[in-house]
């Protein structure tokens, strides 16, 4: 199945499914929604609502901005402190639960999280060839969806195999967040005991993305046992590889490797508008993430967001080749063309650090259909092999087994031909969570990382422990909830 049939089929099944109102979270039944008594009457239907639940997946981007914007290696930028004020608030750690990206967060991925239920509450209608893939793969998807809530909110409400009205919605209380990542293993695990390595289209979820996740899931609750169990299996199991050159990975004509553990798959041959984030096929980070008013070779003019900063760029060996090919440094750029005098850019007022992001970032020759800020092709690699192999030097790290570790560490680092680590103990359990600096910056793993790691405080400007380790909820969804949720603490 190519991207574009797949995106077309997203849009079809959108438009022909109102499972969600652009207007609210609580919208969850709204006039003329097809119901299950005259859907789920063929396979075609489960499979195009199963297209429909990947489709929230485009919205991913925010989470990812967030990730790198709340830590200590980007800045919000912009046009203004005013242009998405959500995103600057969160730089300078001074969010509400009156924030447009927070809630964005929260309504995309119960969107997913409604669109897979439905699929689920209906998987006992008919029987045919496949099913079990399709109940399997609505099964990751809500993990992945709950995933992005509970690192983002901590316990949200759980909802599971049903849609709920809106009198139930003002009835249901947030779980814990225990009771969130039980519901996600027992997500994954089901999913890998169905799914095969290798999905049957491009931009499904297999068994390697189950694994993947799960490990991710594992390694974010400290059970590091646990997570080295899984992510070894992956390992050896799936069949990844790193790629051989490590520039290949941030361009569209190489994208689509045996590098992606779980990807994201985007389409530039849709327009888009800023009117509405979540219905682009495109990926809207790079052209966010560009050069403002750029007139030059190689990028495009873009917006100047999701800046990375001095400290991030200053923390690279100045021979990794990772430094450059992921950060961007403008104007050490335009002095290297032959003609530096005729290439111009301007700096936003949301501020400037004189770096872009050089992985996510908008091509002359990777333009999608106008607005082309909005309608990249470049995937977003939410999982890839060289991060299941650092988190699994993690977990092996952490639990006494650095020989192990120490020998996937080495492969993230031959591909770049830097030198080994022959640390032991707490430092090379610290010298593996500074390659995830080198290797993943950019990629929205950041902040994350710093909180689960308990490192935030020290590293992040105006970071309060006991409270930034989550977003607040945000408030019109619990006074749409009927003022039942607790918001987290000291928001």
């Amino acid at each position: 199945m190519t991207k574009r049939f797949l995106r077309v089929l997203g849009l079809a099944f959108l438009l022909s499914i109102s499972l969600w109102s652009c207007e609210d979270y609580l919208d969850v039944d709204p006039e003329f929604t097809q119901d299950a008594d005259n859907y789920f009457n063929s396979p075609s239907d489960y499979n195009l609502a199963l297209i429909g639940a990947y489709d929230l997946l485009q919205g991913s981007f925010t989470s990812y901005w967030i990730g790198d914007i709340a830590s200590d290696h980007s800045i919000a930028g912009g046009e203004s402190v005013f242009d998405s004020q959500g995103l600057h608030e969160i730089d300078e750690m001074q969010h509400n639960a009156v924030n447009n990206e927070l809630r964005s967060v929260f309504r995309w991925n119960y969107a997913g999280i409604t669109r897979a239920n439905f699929i689920l509450e209906n998987a006992d209608r008919i029987n045919f060839s496949g099913k079990d893939i399709i109940l399997a793969e609505a099964r990751f998807l809500r993990a992945f969806y709950y995933f992005e809530l509970v690192k983002t909110f901590g316990g949200v409400p759980l909802i599971i195999d049903e849609r709920i009205g809106t009198v139930e919605a003002t009835e249901i209380e947030r779980a814990s967040a225990s009771e969130v990542y039980a519901q996600i293993e027992a997500d994954l695990n089901a999913a890998i005991g169905v799914l095969n390595y290798g999905a049957s289209q491009l931009g499904r979820a297999d068994k390697g993305a189950a694994l993947g996740l799960l490990g991710k899931v594992h390694l974010y609750q400290r059970e590091y046992e646990q997570a080295a169990l899984v992510l070894d299996q992956l390992i050896m199991e799936g069949g990844y590889t790193l790629l051989n050159e490590y520039q290949d990975l941030w361009f569209v004509a190489t994208q689509t490797n045996n590098e992606e553990v779980f990807t994201i798959q985007y389409s530039g041959q849709e327009g888009g508008g800023y009117d509405c984030l979540i219905c682009l096929e495109g990926n809207a980070a790079p052209g966010f993430q560009g050069i403002r008013q750029y007139d030059g070779p190689v990028y495009g003019d873009g917006n100047s967001y999701n800046l990375p900063t001095q400290k991030l760029y200053d923390a690279f060996d100045e021979v990794d080749p990772r430094r450059n090919l992921s950060i961007l440094d403008i104007d050490a750029f335009i002095a290297e063309q032959e003609n530096p005098n005729e290439i111009e850019y301007a700096i936003g007022g949301g501020g400037h650090t004189g770096y872009y992001n050089n992985k996510y970032i908008k091509r002359s020759n990777e333009l999608g259909l106008p607005d082309t800020d909005l309608t990249s092709p470049l995937d977003y690699k939410v999982i890839r092999y060289a991060d299941v192999l650092l988190m699994a030097a993690e977990a092996h790290s952490r639990t006494g087994n650095e020989g192990l570790a120490l020998g996937y560490l080495k492969q993230v680092r031959d591909r770049v031909s830097m030198p080994e680590i022959t640390s032991g103990g707490n430092q090379l359990t610290d010298d593996i969570l500074q390659e995830r600096i080198y290797e993943l910056s950019g990629e929205g793993h950041r902040f994350f990382d710093l909180v689960r790691t308990e490192r935030a405080a020290d590293e992040i400007d105006g970071f309060v422990t006991g409270k930034h380790e989550l977003f607040p909820i945000p408030q019109l969804e619990i006074d749409l909830a009927g003022g039942n949720w607790q918001q987290n603490n000291q928001y």
